[in-house]
């Protein structure tokens, strides 16, 4: 017969046993879940404890492949390295010093550093390692206490040496013998000495050649005054021959209906007419180039030229004939000038940055199929505003971004000197104003300078004329 009260355990799931002629609950459901979570706690516990491992593995390899690398490193550096400790007992040593003492690693580690060295340095070492701050950086000339005696002077430098915690935990002393040092050193003086020779010649060949540029410039600069004044002297020359016959027609007794005849044949009233222009642009002519002669001490020493009123329309006209005449060109040259609009300026300097600009737009439309250029003038605020505009090809990118340096041209080779647009910049600049270049949408382009404004010179009662700049 059962027990009822073992069968009513073991109806509740418990595990009931005879011991000892005694029924005992050996497991119930409460203590079987209980070691089911212990042994899962373990395999957590057995898990995290295989991932800490691995981790430390991986970590170790390359704690390890960092001190192969950093024993590599120390081993191929051909200088002598000893690390000591703030005692000054070695800690480490290279293979180079190894080879200097005649002996491996392991003597040498434990031994005061002083030892290592001659007598004669060794005060100096060991009061590196006195009580005290040490510097963080000093240099020594040492000789080391070798297997073979002493051995050369070395150069030797002394750093302070750190630990993790920023405090001092030793020294590290490298060095090379001076013999190595004063071979480098004389190498490299005559490195140095044959650098300099090579920049001094360099120097010399691009002064020539700046030189060549700027006479060749000087020569394009003096060329449209020079043919200006050369073209007017041809024709007075003529004027005087014709003049010469018909006065000496005269001086003969010619009868007054031949006379008239010979002045009508020979245009004397034209020639007369056309005396005072020829004479006043001759006269032009030769005060720009006495400006253009002036003006070459600006490219060097910079001006000092007086500033005085200058009407823009006047030297817009007299620098777009002159760039016309020299340059033989063909365009059509379209003229909008603002009446009454002064300047604050030099004048021949104003008319050579103009006259520049003219210039390079004749070159850039000499193969456009319809060439024109347009040379506006207008006031803006305190400003007087000049805008050359062509119809050619424009300017690429690249040339815009070096347009304005000294010797850059776009033009073939013998005929531009790259000095034109930067005398124009330099002009500009000193006069305080401002000069751009952009490409138009329809094709060609468009060179803008802007320069300080002024009123238009006031005559006073005495005579003289009285300027004022716009404030």
């Amino acid at each position: 017969m059962t027990n009822p009260d073992a069968s009513r355990l073991a109806r509740r799931g418990e595990l009931i046993a005879l011991v000892g002629g005694k029924e005992e609950v050996l497991l119930s459901e409460d203590g079987e879940s209980m070691w089911v979570e212990v042994i899962r706690k373990m395999d957590e516990v057995y898990a995290d404890l295989i991932g800490y491992e691995t981790d430390l593995e991986r970590k170790n390899a390359e704690l390890e492949e960092a001190r192969n690398f950093i024993a590599g490193v120390v081993a191929s550096i051909s200088d002598v390295l000893i690390v000591c400790d703030e005692k000054g007992a070695i800690v480490q040593v290279n293979p180079a010093f190894q080879r200097l003492m005649g002996a491996p690693e392991l003597a040498l580690v434990d031994q005061p550093f002083a030892e290592c060295v001659a007598s004669e340095s060794r005060t100096a070492v060991q009061a590196m390692f006195e009580p005290g701050p040490m510097s963080k950086e000093e240099s020594l000339e040492l000789c080391f206490k070798t297997a073979s005696g002493p051995s050369d002077v070395m150069a030797v430098n002394c750093s302070a040496r750190f630990n993790s915690q920023g405090r001092l935990a030793g020294a590290v002393f490298t060095g090379r013998p001076i013999g190595q040092l004063r071979r480098a050193y004389e190498a490299l003086h005559c490195a140095h000495v044959e650098l300099q020779q090579a920049q001094a010649r360099l120097i010399e060949q691009e002064k020539m050649a700046s030189l060549g540029r700027l006479v060749a410039g000087v020569a394009h600069e003096l060329n449209n005054p020079i043919s200006f004044v050369y073209g007017n002297i041809h024709t007075l020359n003529r004027y005087r021959m014709t003049l010469a016959d018909y006065l000496a027609s005269i001086h003969s007794g010619m009868p007054d209906e031949a006379r008239e005849a010979l002045r009508r044949r020979l245009k004397i009233d034209a020639v007369l007419e056309d005396l005072e222009p020829l004479i006043e642009g001759t006269l032009e002519g030769a005060v720009r180039i006495s400006d253009i002669v002036k003006n070459l001490r600006r490219l060097s020493f910079g001006s000092n030229a007086p500033r005085v009123s200058v009407e823009l329309s006047k030297v817009v006209r007299t620098a777009s004939q002159w760039a016309s005449r020299s340059k033989k060109a063909k365009a059509r040259i379209e003229m909008r000038l603002e009446a009454d609009l002064f300047a604050f300026a030099h004048e021949g300097q104003i008319h050579s940055a103009i006259g520049n600009l003219v210039d390079n737009a004749l070159d850039a439309v000499r193969s456009a199929p319809n060439p024109s250029v347009l040379i506006e003038t207008r006031s803006e605020e305190k400003l007087a505003v000049v805008e050359v505009s062509d119809n050619g090809p424009g300017v690429s990118e690249d040339a815009r971004a070096r347009i304005f340096e000294p010797f850059f041209t776009t033009k073939p080779v013998g005929e531009g000197t790259g000095l034109g647009l930067w005398i124009t910049y330099s002009i500009v600049r000193e006069h305080g104003g401002v000069i751009d270049c952009v490409n138009l949408p329809q094709g060609g382009a468009r060179f803008t300078l802007k320069v300080p404004r002024c009123d238009p010179p006031v005559k006073e009662q005495s005579g003289s004329t009285k300027l004022r700049q716009l404030d």
